[in-house]
């Protein structure tokens, strides 16, 4: 007998209630999130443990779906399930990751790919990067944290992977009053896996590393890139663990340099130049991308490709301003290090920066670099980081390739 502690069923849960003017056609036609001021949060709401599943309904008692509730958030409320009739237990998650898998499977040829990516793959807040045997969790909602143990076995069974690792950093879980840690759920990660893409081999940590371990996103401007870089000088700014250089040089590149403030990052590139044979043919700059790029001027290099790929400047609306400038400095920095009729690449992660602000941006900062650009590419990210149409923030990705003249 199924002790009922063990699954939510709907027909137990908690009822939350969307206040009179909030958009419920919005959430019926798949909008997966719901605003603190778009709920009633009464005493018997705020008693919810964040996390908690309740069944929501519109302002006329109408069932619109499961969510899960955090009161913490600014998403106070988020879509698990449009039947609000469903059970959200290991076996619901199991179901998600299966049909999240298939379609992977179906796009690749090797086990290394984002195989959920949050709500777009109907897992609110969870990001899961997968590395052969091994996958990364990142649990960034109140649910996922609490049903952790049933995500990552359902994770080991659909997949198969033995390693399973937990990262619970970055600003996201601050944002739902998570805490930070990252810790091994099942198997061991000795060392830094081997990654291959686009004829490279990376190095990802996946204990201690930035995120994951490895962005996946970039996999086809990678691509792109690396038809330019062939027999080329190439500057990969902002590199992490030489995501561009590294498919630069795999791509037949005469040189890569790559320019990080992370001496660890800049050593996994190394090692993955290293596991390519290629190690004499990369070289490293650790420091500040700003100063970095002020510095290569002022010495006279020329680069035949020139990557940027920055963190994100304007994660949230309250950064679109700042973030603009700094998108702008950086081209107006890096536009001068590209050689007559080379190449610019110019990358932004920010969702709240949208396409036309940032090629905006992008393109005033080479302008005021005192150079004249054609746009040959406009790139986003890989299908294994799909976008849902109703969640803007989904499409997050953008990476603009530039030819220069003058």
């Amino acid at each position: 007998m199924t002790d009922p502690s063990e699954t939510l069923d709907a027909h137990v849960l908690p009822v939350v209630r969307l206040r009179p003017k909030a958009n419920a056609r919005a959430i019926r036609h798949g909008f997966p999130w719901v605003y603190a001021d778009e709920l009633v949060v009464d005493r018997r709401t705020r008693g919810l443990a964040p996390g908690a599943m309740a069944v929501l309904q519109d302002a006329e008692r109408a069932d619109l779906g499961v969510v899960t509730v955090n009161v913490n958030s600014k998403i106070v409320a988020r879509v698990m399930d449009q039947d609000a009739n469903a059970t959200i237990d290991r076996a619901w998650l199991a179901g998600r990751l299966r049909r999240a898998l298939a379609m992977r499977e179906r796009l690749f040829d090797a086990p290394f790919y984002r195989l959920v990516h949050a709500e777009a793959d109907g897992l609110p807040g969870v990001v899961i990067d997968r590395f052969g045997d091994a996958a990364v969790i990142q649990p960034n909602a109140a649910w996922a944290d609490r049903m952790l143990p049933d995500l990552a076995g359902a994770l080991a069974e659909v997949t198969g992977v033995s390693t399973v690792v937990m990262n619970g950093s970055g600003r996201a879980r601050g944002l739902e009053g998570l805490d930070e840690r990252t810790e091994v759920l099942t198997g061991g990660v000795p060392a830094p896996i081997e990654v291959p893409m686009n004829g490279a081999t990376y190095l990802a940590d996946l204990t201690g590393g930035q995120k994951t371990g490895l962005f996946y996103d970039q996999r086809p401007n990678h691509a792109f890139a690396q038809r330019l870089s062939r027999g080329a000088r190439v500057l990969d700014v902002f590199s992490h663990v030489g995501g561009f250089g590294l498919a630069a040089l795999a791509g037949g590149a005469e040189s890569a340099t790559c320019v990080d403030g992370s001496a660890a990052a800049l050593s996994l590139a190394q090692g993955g130049a290293r596991a390519m044979g290629l190690e004499g043919r990369l070289t490293t700059r650790q420091g500040d991308a700003f100063a970095a790029m002020e510095a290569m001027a002022a010495e006279g290099q020329r680069f035949d490709v020139v990557i940027c790929d920055p963190p994100a400047f304007a994660p949230a609306k309250q950064a679109l301003e700042a973030g603009l400038r700094a998108y702008e400095r950086i081209a107006r920095l890096a536009a001068p290090l590209v050689a007559p009729g080379g190449y610019l690449c110019l990358c932004s992660c920010s969702h709240a920066a949208d396409l036309t602000a940032f090629r905006n941006a992008s393109a005033r900062g080479i302008g005021r670099g005192g150079r004249r650009m054609q746009l040959i590419h406009t790139g986003f990210a890989g299908p294994d980081h799909p976008m849902l149409p109703q969640l803007a923030e989904s499409g997050y990705l953008k990476s603009l390739f530039f030819r220069l003249d003058g």
